[in-house]
């Protein structure tokens, strides 16, 4: 029988949980997961006490990816409306990083689409930051594709010198089920975009994607690989079964309920304790009523909408936050951006 005090104390000490405890957390029935919540707030409350991280993605360059990835909007072969552009200008970007501070935002993410980024995106890229750097408080994360072999090493290095602070690449998924999600690219390819990132100093984002098809022991293996990897920052999404893609039928999120989805965020905020932990794409969705449940275990969220999908209104994302008596992360002004978001 799964022993939360017992687990929770292991958490606190930031100790590995077992693979055994880990497997037996995500079993645990919907009626005693409330109990599962309270073992991750104690930690989440120990380690970042009130404070939420709040981050504004940026979708710098829409669509023309020739990658394959199952489950994208924007991967090559997939039958969707969405708008397909070119790299924004530096200030364009320097514009919506505005705005996004004024929205309440610490942490400002640029993503572009595609394999990886050519040397002018990442010059573009580089001259934005400077820009958001000189004019805002924000942090930068930049996600931008695969960082691979000497040339990866010295874009990556190019994009801190520029000021970038954080580099996001998530496995998505379990090594031994990345070929059914991808063919273009690997997990090991991924891996190396993370080890390249985090050399020059930049701080490492990287999550998953849950209801892609995984197992139960593939999502333990999943978190507790990124805590080997010390990931700084876990986005953790749930599948947005986009029409068009190829991974676009509800099958594998048929199973999930708002409970199960408190879960997989308890766990990995269980065998992450230090990490920065945020609700991503899908908590709309999938954890629906109990959404503000993910706060008390996550501290870290999206404001506004995701890359090609829609998100929360920022005004019902700074209520929920009012609600749970959650402040924003210093670096934000979140009185204002409550009366701003509220108007």
């Amino acid at each position: 029988m799964l022993n939360l005090g017992a687990l929770t104390q292991t958490a606190l000490q930031d100790h590995p949980l077992s693979r055994e405890d880990a497997l037996a957390l995500l079993r645990v029935p919907d009626h005693d997961t409330l109990k599962v919540v309270d073992a991750a707030w104690q930690v989440r409350r120990h380690h970042f006490g009130d404070r939420v991280k709040v981050n504004v993605l940026l979708n710098a360059k829409s669509g023309l990816c020739a990658e394959d990835c199952a489950y994208c909007s924007q991967a090559k072969g997939a039958d969707t409306e969405i708008p397909r552009y070119r790299v924004l200008h530096p200030r364009e970007m320097l514009e919506q990083a505005k705005k996004a501070a004024e929205a309440g935002a610490q942490r400002y993410c640029i993503v572009l689409s595609g394999r990886g980024g050519t040397w002018p995106e990442v010059e573009t890229v580089g001259e934005a930051t400077r820009l958001i750097k000189a004019e805002t408080k924000l942090e930068v994360c930049a996600c931008m594709g695969l960082l691979l072999g000497e040339e990866g090493q010295k874009k990556a290095r190019a994009l801190r010198e520029a000021g970038v602070d954080a580099y996001n690449h998530n496995l998505n998924t379990h090594e031994d089920h990345y070929g059914q999600i991808c063919s273009t690219h690997t997990y090991a390819d991924r891996l190396e975009t993370l080890a390249n990132a985090a050399s020059t100093g930049m701080s490492t984002c990287s999550g998953v994607i849950i209801g892609m098809g995984e197992t139960d022991e593939q999502i333990v293996d999943l978190a507790l690989r990124l805590r080997e990897r010390r990931a700084d920052s876990i986005p953790v999404n749930f599948l947005i079964p986009i029409e068009g893609t190829e991974l676009d039928g509800v099958q594998t999120t048929a199973h999930f309920t708002p409970w199960s989805c408190l879960r997989v965020l308890a766990l990995f905020r269980l065998t992450n304790p230090r990490a920065e932990l945020r609700a991503s794409a899908g908590r709309e969705i999938h954890l629906r009523s109990l959404q503000p449940l993910a706060l008390m275990i996550a501290n870290s969220i999206f404001l506004g909408n995701y890359l090609t999908e829609g998100g929360q209104e920022a005004s019902a994302d700074w209520a929920m936050l009012a609600d749970l008596g959650l402040r924003a992360a210093p670096g934000t002004s979140q009185s204002e951006a409550v009366e701003a978001a509220l108007c």
